[in-house]
């Protein structure tokens, strides 16, 4: 073994030492979240005895998973978590339902609830995050950001763990959305693609504040749509127009739009102009 081998392997260790080191293989989280998805929404109906089953299987997953990241806790202890994670799924599952049928009641290329279980991203997205919400609530470690992250490669749609979301909640195509982590949205909301609920600064003296904006019951969000600030509320029953900035709070029943004109010509009676793009 050559020198510089050497101290590379001795630098592996010291930061080993250092808690530099993945905490669990992906994969495991990956395959219950998959689990636990197939047992809400099976492809076809399953017998009372077999959902018992794979749900205890699935908790005993969840178990062993949180036995490997938490390191702060006692056996109990993470039992105890996990009890309670699995005795608020029923009610998980409502908010899941819920968001589906919002989202068939509002999306007109909605055909059936199976269609936005099966291939809507953002309905993935929406329903890892409660998930994710859920045991971030219940416990301090690295599962949740896991989960969100793995929604997040999947969809494009990146929801913090720790943002609050009410009920039904609904996301339209999602490809590049952010949701902060300080970031609290009411019921019956609207977001399409490119949204971002961000912090107006990026500092690290502002972890514990309140970063993020609140947007408010029935509110509609358009594509491409930036929001950003802690104190930044957008009322209920607004609409927030596609590309617009937002840094300051909006009343409620509000519509928001760019100020910018397009300019509509007949192609006909123009061509003799010549047009250049830079």
């Amino acid at each position: 073994m050559n020198t510089e081998t050497i101290r590379f392997s001795n630098t592996l260790h010291e930061n080993q030492n250092k808690n530099w080191v993945r905490a669990i293989d992906s994969t495991k989280i990956i395959n219950w979240i998959d689990d636990l998805f197939k047992i809400l929404f099976p492809e076809k109906v399953l017998e009372t005895i077999q959902i018992e089953l794979l749900l205890d299987q699935n908790k005993a997953n969840f178990i062993a998973i949180l036995s490997e990241i938490v390191k702060d806790k006692t056996a109990n202890e993470i039992l105890d978590d996990a009890e309670s994670f699995y005795t608020v799924l029923p009610d998980l599952y409502g908010f899941m339902q819920k968001d589906a049928q919002a989202i068939l009641d509002t999306d007109p290329a909605a055909d059936c609830i199976q269609e936005i279980i099966n291939s809507y991203p953002g309905f993935f997205a929406i329903e890892v995050y409660r998930i994710a919400n859920a045991i971030a609530s219940r416990t301090s470690c690295l599962l949740p950001r896991i989960l969100t992250e793995y929604a997040h490669s999947k969809t494009g749609i990146d929801i913090h763990p720790s943002a609050t979301i009410d009920v039904p909640f609904m996301i339209d195509h999602g490809t590049g959305i952010v949701i902060g982590e300080t970031t609290t949205i009411g019921k019956h909301v609207s977001i399409y693609q490119g949204v971002t609920l961000g912090a107006l600064q990026v500092e690290k003296n502002m972890q514990e504040k309140k970063r993020h904006p609140t947007v408010e019951d029935h509110v509609i969000i358009y594509a491409n749509a930036t929001i950003l600030g802690g104190s930044t509320i957008i009322g209920n029953h607004s609409i927030i127009g596609g590309n617009t900035f937002i840094t300051k709070s909006v009343n409620p029943y509000s519509f928001v739009m760019q100020s910018n004109k397009n300019t509509v010509l007949n192609q006909q009676e123009t061509k003799d102009i010549n047009f250049f793009s830079i």
